[in-house]
């Protein structure tokens, strides 16, 4: 994709987890790339920490190892790449003692250059890094914090953790990630909706019948044991991808695209969710738990048999959510994600209403609803679904075709990875594509309650079979309601 590429004025990048698994497959490759595309001026540095004793040295070949790992091959200039090892250095902190922090503040030294301090680190550590920046005289008024899901394991911890931070740091310094909102896809939803005449004044109730969200996974736990056996799927996608894809979707037109104008509009849709409590959760939630099966060709074992011991957490989760406001009344939002699924899929599926009055007889076939299905990975692109005639004589017979609109086709070039954009973003200082602290702590006070009522009720995980869609209740969930799961194609 062609872009004018504006570098950012020097800034100073400091990644704690610095030689963690983020850092190697995301953070240097993104950082990397924006290298090769110009975008940095000088002295812009980065600065990787841990508890680990390296020398710089040391961290340029673990950085150059990572890019090589990460990086398409056609995509490394070796030229370039030189130029960005050469900006990285290395410190030794523990964010536990705050042994290191005054290396960190030496190597920093006295500027009022942007510093960014990105916590690629176990949540339990935001907190204390946060502390210890303070503490040590590490922030500055040009500085911000940036931090990864998971906020929180709840509202009370999301709560105490924005507290904490928020003691250190202003609001407009906190950066709370999602790589989803960075995505080119989800951005162009905004672009599509707000940017056409054509289809906002249909976005309403009195045109569309339903919405799906779907974020599908093939892989099962991979490294990711420990977090997600105490996170599970509801926490781990739900409370912050999905909804977040769902306030995008049903949101009002902002008054601009500044941060706070589309982040008020995004906390207005979440705060409209109905409640879904103990009474309604069996009915308007499904918990599933994948069992052993077939997956990329070959066989692979359930979750208990990864994880080694019995285990409730679910690893697919589906929802009927519902929006109570003018706009959305009486318009199901169907939400699914699990892992070990069919396929690897992140869509939005927008099915308008059926035509009112079919004036073809019976011959002509059946009369699909029109869809418009926005696809966020693979093969980024939108597809609006339509009736035509089918070509040639015999009479009228009618089809359901696809208007295709591929990214990779459309455009030239390569895109950008959503950690780019969002790297980026943050020596900006741009927030609109991060959350605020009232839009986390609402996502909560929504996922809370499904929680509890799992919990409360004893609502067990459903088996399914490693490399279907799901437990047959997700499909009861959207068919008993007269619709069905749009399959990918």
């Amino acid at each position: 994709m062609t872009s004018q590429i504006i570098p950012v004025e020097p800034f100073d990048f400091v990644i704690f987890g610095g030689t963690g698994d983020l850092s190697e497959r995301k953070l240097l490759p993104a950082l990397y790339y924006r290298q090769r595309d110009h975008q940095f001026s000088e002295p812009t540095r980065i600065i990787g920490t841990s508890r680990a004793k390296l020398s710089d040295e040391d961290f340029r070949n673990f950085a150059r190892e990572a890019i090589m790992a990460h990086v398409k091959a056609g995509d490394i200039d070796e030229r370039e790449l030189g130029t960005f090892l050469a900006r990285l250095s290395y410190v030794a902190a523990d964010a536990t003692t705050g042994a290191g922090f005054d290396d960190l503040k030496a190597a920093l030294g006295d500027t009022d250059r942007i510093r960014a301090f990105y916590l690629a680190v176990s949540p339990n550590l935001f907190g204390q890094i946060s502390d210890k920046l303070k503490q040590h005289a590490l922030i500055t008024p040009n500085s911000r914090i940036v931090v990864e899901k998971p906020i929180g394991r709840d509202l009370a911890s999301a709560r105490a953790l924005n507290d904490v931070i928020g003691d250190d740091f202003q609001e407009n310094q906190i950066f709370r990630i999602d790589h989803y909102l960075g995505k080119e896809t989800v951005q162009n939803l905004m672009a599509l909706r707000f940017a056409n005449a054509l289809y906002e004044p249909l976005w309403n109730s009195a045109q569309i019948d339903h919405v799906q969200i779907t974020v599908a996974e093939t892989v099962g736990l991979e490294d990711r044991v420990t977090y997600y056996d105490k996170a599970g799927a509801l926490r781990d996608m739900v409370q912050n991808h999905m909804l977040q894809l769902l306030c995008l979707v049903a949101m009002e037109v902002p008054s601009s695209m500044d941060a706070d104008a589309v982040r008020d509009e995004k906390l207005k849709v979440l705060r409209a969710l109905k409640r879904i409590n103990g009474n309604d959760a069996p009915k308007q939630t499904v918990r599933g738990q994948y069992r052993a099966g077939a997956s990329a060709g070959g066989p692979v074992k359930g979750y208990i048999e990864e994880l080694g011991h019995a285990s409730d957490t679910e690893t697919f989760v589906a929802i009927k959510a519902e929006i109570a406001n003018w706009r959305w009344a009486g318009v199901p939002f169907y939400l699914r994600t699990g892992k070990r699924l069919a396929s690897r899929v992140s869509e939005i599926v927008i099915e308008f209403k059926p035509i009112p009055h079919s004036i073809f007889d019976d011959g002509a076939g059946p009369i699909f609803a029109n869809q418009l299905v926005i696809r966020l990975q693979p093969d980024e692109g939108v597809k609006q679904y339509i009736m035509i005639k089918d070509p040639g004589p015999g009479g009228m017979r009618l089809r359901q075709i696809s208007l295709d609109m591929s990214f990779a086709q459309s455009f030239a070039g390569r895109a950008p990875d959503a950690y780019e954009r969002l790297v980026m973003d943050v020596v900006r200082g741009n927030q609109t594509l991060f959350m605020r602290r009232d839009e986390v702590e609402a996502a909560w006070q929504w996922i809370d309650p499904i929680q509890q009522a799992w919990e409360s009720a004893r609502h067990e995980v459903q088996g399914y079979t490693a490399g279907t869609w799901g437990p047959s209740a997700s499909i009861a969930l959207i068919e008993r309601d007269g619709r069905t799961w749009h399959e990918s194609n």
